[in-house]
C-alpha cells in the first residue's frame, strides 16, 4: 500500500462483511488484523482485498512487528472455524497482534493476519523496481504506446484504434480495482476517476492523450511505490541491525543458534567485531561497545561486568560473555519497532481532518467536473467536445491522493528518524503536540543527573589524595551502599591500591570501622566524627562549604585523627547544561523538580542554570504541573518513570527518560531511549520541523491542483498535465516527507 487512501479502501471493504468486528490496516507494516466472531468466510476477505488489488499473503515467519509467543492462540483457531481444511493462515504460531493482545479471548475470536502487501501491486519495492508487478505494467503500457505512435505514423487510419488498444493494457487492470472499489463501498478512488477520464476521452476521438495519460498515472503510481517503500524501509532497517545467529554457551562448549531461540538467562559469548545478538548483561570481559547502529552515538563505550548491553551493537575489542535478560521479541530494537509501528497507525488530529475533509472533497470535485462540462455548452452553447474534455481534466486534478498522504508520510518518516536516535513517539497526536510544548519540568535524579552518586572532592589533611581514597576504599570494598560505590568507583578509575583490611565493622547510622596495616581507620558521617571531636574549627568549616553544595561528606580517620574528607554527589549529565540551555533559545522554559532536600536542589540547579522546587512528594509534583497549565503554558513532563508517573501523566505530555523501563515505556507518550537532556530539546524541534513539513504538503497538494484548476478551465492545460498534477503532487509530497528521515544529530 502506498499511501494512507489503500488502506482506508482496506479497511471500508472489509468492515462492511459479515461477522467481521474490527479491521486495523497498517501502511507502513503493510500488514492487516482482523477480528470476527468465527462465522466470517475467511476465503471471501481474501478475494475481497485481491479484488481490490493487493496481493495477500499469511503472516508467518517473523515479521518485524508480530514476533511469535509460542502457540498460545492459533490452537484455538481451528476449533472456533469448526473447518479446517481451508484455514492455512491459522497456522501462523499464535502471534501478539499490533495493539491488542487478543490471546484472551481467542475461543471467540479468530485472528486473521494479513499481508497486503505494497504499491497498488503491493509488493515491498526491495528488489529492483522493474521485476515487481507494478514496475512490469508501466512498461508494458509505455512499450504499447511507442507501438501505437509507430502504427499511427504507419497507417493513420487505423492510428485511433491502436491508441485505445495501448491505453487499455493499462486501463484493464485499472479498470478492475476501480470497479472492486465501488463494489466495496469507496466508488470515488483515484481508480474510478481514472477510467472515467480515459474513457471519456476515447468518447471524444481523445484516444491519443487518454493512452498517454494512462501511462503517466502507473508511472507516478510507480514513483509512489518507490517512495513509500523508502520510508518503510527506514524502519524495518532498524530490525535487521540484529544478528541471526548467536554463540551459546551450554555445558562447557559453544555453538551456534539462531538468535531467536535464545532465552532469558541463556550465556552467549560475542567475538571482537561481532555485532551483539541479544540485551543482556556482561557476565566477563570488558570491551568497548559501538552502539551507533541503535543511538547514533559516534564514539563507542567502555563496558565491563555487570553493565548492560543492547542487541544490534557493536562489540569492539575484546570477546565477552553475555547474560541475555530478553527474549527476541522483547529486546530493545524489537520494542522500538513495535512501538513507532502501532505509532503510525495512531492518528494526529491534522491527518483526522484532512481524512475527513477528503470524504467530501472528492464527490465535491466530481460535481464540479460534471458542471465544467455540461453547464458552458447548455447555457452559452459552447463546443460540448471542448467543455467535456475540460471535465475530464478536472477530475484528474481532483483526485485527493496527494492531500491524504501528506500528513502520514510526514509522521511515518518523523517516527522512523526519531526511533532511530532514541526518540520514541507514540504516535502523530504526541508528534504535533510536542511541538506546542513552552515549558518542561524535569525530574532531577536519574533525569538531569546520572542517579549515581560520585566522589566530587578529595581533601587530605596532611597526606595525600591518593592514601586518602586508598583507605576509605578498602573500607568501603564490602559495601553496596551507593556511596560506597561512589568511592570504589573513583578508587578503581584512578588505579589506587587497596590492600587487605581486618576487623571491618558497620557503625550503624555512623560509617565503619576497620584496620590496615596497624592503622585503625574510621570512615564517618559528619555528626558521627564531631561525637569524637576529630574535626577542628577549620575542617568543619570545609565541611559546611561542601555540605552546602548539595554534596554528602564522609570523614576518614586514622588512629582517631582527620585524615581527610570525601565528598560526592550525584552530578549532572555531560550534556545537561547545554541541553537545557538549547530549550532556553528555543524559548521553551525549564524547571526542576524533586524529592531530594532544598540545599542539593538549590546547589545542582545553581550550577545548571534553572527555576527549582525542592522537597516534593510525587503528588505535589503532579500538582506543579497542574500549576503550570493553569498560567497557559503547555507542559511536558521529563522523568525516569516509576515515582513520576502521576505527574507524567498529568503534564500534556509525559516523556520517559533513560533506558527505557518497562514502566516508563508504558505510562509515557514519548520515551528518550539515550538519556540525553538535548534530546528533549531534539524532540520538540522534530515535531517542529514535521508540522511545518505537513503544511509544505498541503500547500503543494492544493496549491497544484489549484494552479491546474484554473488553468485548464482557462483551456490552457489538457488531460496529461492534470495527471501530472495528481501524481506529480503526490511524488511531490512523499519526497518532501522524507527529507524528516535525514534528521540531524
Amino acid at each position: 500500500m502506498d499511501c494512507a487512501a489503500c488502506a482506508t479502501k482496506i479497511d471500508t471493504a472489509i468492515r462492511r462483511m459479515d461477522g467481521v468486528e474490527d479491521v486495523t490496516v497498517s501502511v507502513t507494516a503493510g500488514t492487516m488484523t482482523v477480528r470476527h466472531n468465527g462465522s466470517s468466510d475467511l476465503k471471501a476477505i481474501e478475494r475481497k482485498v485481491t479484488g481490490l488489488g493487493y496481493s495477500v499473503a499469511p503472516l508467518t515467519g517473523k515479521a518485524p512487528a508480530q514476533e511469535q509467543k509460542g502457540g498460545h492462540d492459533h490452537a484455538h483457531h481451528d476449533h472456533d472455524h469448526g473447518h479446517d481444511h481451508d484455514h492455512e493462515h491459522h497456522d501462523h504460531g499464535g502471534h501478539e497482534h499490533h495493539d491488542h493482545d487478543h490471546s484472551g479471548h481467542a475461543h471467540s475470536h479468530g485472528v486473521e493476519e494479513v499481508q497486503g502487501l505494497h504499491g497498488h501491486d503491493h509488493r515491498p519495492m526491495t528488489g529492483p523496481w522493474w521485476q515487481s508487478k507494478k514496475g512490469r505494467l508501466t512498461i508494458f503500457s509505455g512499450l504499447a504506446l511507442v507501438i501505437a505512435y509507430v502504427i499511427g505514423h504507419l497507417v493513420p487510419a487505423i492510428a485511433s484504434y491502436a491508441f485505445i488498444a495501448a491505453m487499455l493494457v493499462g486501463l484493464v487492470p485499472i479498470a478492475r480495482r476501480a470497479v472492486m472499489a465501488a463494489l466495496a463501498g469507496i466508488p470515488f478512488s483515484i481508480e474510478m476517476l481514472m477510467t472515467i477520464a480515459a474513457v471519456g476521452a476515447v468518447i471524444i476521438n481523445a484516444g491519443e492523450e487518454a493512452a498517454t495519460v494512462v501511462f503517466l498515472f502507473l508511472v507516478g503510481e510507480l514513483l509512489e511505490g518507490v517512495a513509500a517503500g523508502k520510508a518503510r524501509a527506514s524502519i524495518q532497517s532498524l530490525t535487521t541491525l540484529v544478528p541471526k545467529n548467536a554463540l551459546l554457551e551450554t555445558g562447557g562448549e559453544v555453538k551456534e543458534v539462531p538468535a531467536e531461540t535464545l532465552t532469558v538467562g541463556s550465556v552467549i559469548l560475542v567475538r571482537p567485531g561481532d555485532r551483539i545478538s541479544a540485551d543482556g548483561t556482561i557476565l566477563s570481559g570488558e570491551s568497548a561497545i559501538d552502539e551507533a547502529p541503535v543511538t547514533g552515538e559516534s564514539t563507542p563505550v567502555r563496558k565491563g561486568t555487570g553493565e548492560t548491553v543492547f542487541a544490534g551493537t557493536v562489540n569492539g575489542d575484546a570477546a565477552v560473555r553475555i547474560r541475555v535478560t530478553a527474549a527476541a521479541e522483547d529486546n530493545t530494537i524489537a520494542r522500538v519497532v513495535k512501538l513507532v509501528e502501532e505509532a503510525q497507525e495512531s492518528k494526529a488530529p491534522t491527518e483526522r481532518f484532512i481524512d475527513r475533509f477528503s470524504r467530501y472533497y472528492t464527490p465535491g470535485v466530481v460535481v464540479v467536473a460534471v458542471l465544467v462540462a455540461i453547464l458552458p455548452p447548455l447555457l452559452t452553447g459552447a463546443a460540448w467536445g471542448e467543455w467535456i474534455y475540460k471535465g475530464l481534466a478536472i477530475l484528474l486534478i481532483g483526485c485527493p491522493c496527494a492531500l491524504v498522504i501528506s500528513t502520514p508520510a510526514a509522521i511515518a518518516a518523523s517516527l522512523s528518524a526519531g526511533a532511530r536516535r532514541g526518540l520514541l513517539m507514540k504516535g502523530g497526536a504526541v508528534l504535533e503536540s510536542l511541538g506546542k510544548v513552552t515549558a518542561v519540568a524535569f525530574d532531577k535524579t536519574g533525569t538531569l543527573t546520572v542517579g549515581k552518586p560520585q566522589v566530587t572532592d578529595i581533601i587530605a589533611f596532611g597526606r595525600s589524595e591518593t592514601q586518602v581514597l586508598s583507605r576509605a576504599a578498602v573500607l568501603e570494598q564490602a559495601s553496596s551502599h551507593p556511596l560506597a560505590l561512589a568511592i570504589l568507583n573513583r578508587a578503581k578509575a584512578d588505579g589506587v591500591p587497596m590492600p587487605p583490611a581486618f576487623e571491618l565493622e558497620a557503625l550503624p547510622g555512623k560509617g565503619v570501622t576497620g584496620k590496615v596495616g596497624g592503622e585503625t581507620l574510621d570512615l564517618l558521617s559528619p555528626p558521627a566524627a564531631r561525637e569524637r571531636r576529630a574535626l577542628n574549627a577549620e575542617q568543619d568549616q570545609q565541611v559546611t562549604i561542601l555540605n552546602g553544595a548539595g554534596k554528602s561528606v564522609s570523614v576518614l580517620l586514622i588512629d582517631g585523627v582527620a585524615a581527610g574528607l570525601i565528598a560526592m554527589r550525584d552530578e549532572p549529565r555531560e550534556d545537561a547544561k547545554s541541553g537545557l540551555a538549547t530549550l532556553k533559545a528555543a524559548g521553551v522554559r525549564a524547571i526542576m523538580l524533586t524529592g531530594d532536600n532544598k540545599r542539593t536542589a538549590a546547589a545542582v540547579a545553581g550550577d545548571l542554570g534553572i527555576d527549582w522546587r525542592g522537597e516534593l512528594l510525587p503528588q505535589d509534583k503532579q500538582r506543579i504541573v497542574g500549576e503550570l497549565k493553569k498560567e497557559g503554558l503547555f507542559v511536558a513532563k521529563v522523568g525516569d518513570g516509576i515515582n513520576d508517573a502521576p505527574a507524567l501523566a498529568a503534564a500534556d505530555v509525559g516523556i520517559a527518560m533513560g533506558g527505557g523501563t518497562d514502566v516508563a515505556l508504558e505510562t509515557a507518550d514519548a520515551a528518550v531511549l539515550h538519556g540525553r537532556v538535548g534530546d528533549v530539546a531534539r524532540m520538540i524541534d522534530l515535531s517542529k520541523r514535521t508540522m511545518r513539513n505537513i503544511m509544505q504538503n498541503i500547500t503543494i497538494a492544493l496549491g497544484l491542483k489549484a494552479v491546474f484548476l484554473v488553468t485548464t478551465i482557462a483551456g490552457i492545460t489538457g488531460l496529461w498535465p492534470a495527471i501530472l498534477a495528481d501524481t506529480g503532487a503526490t511524488v511531490l509530497v512523499t519526497m518532501n516527507a522524507l527529507r524528516l528521515l535525514r534528521m540531524k544529530t
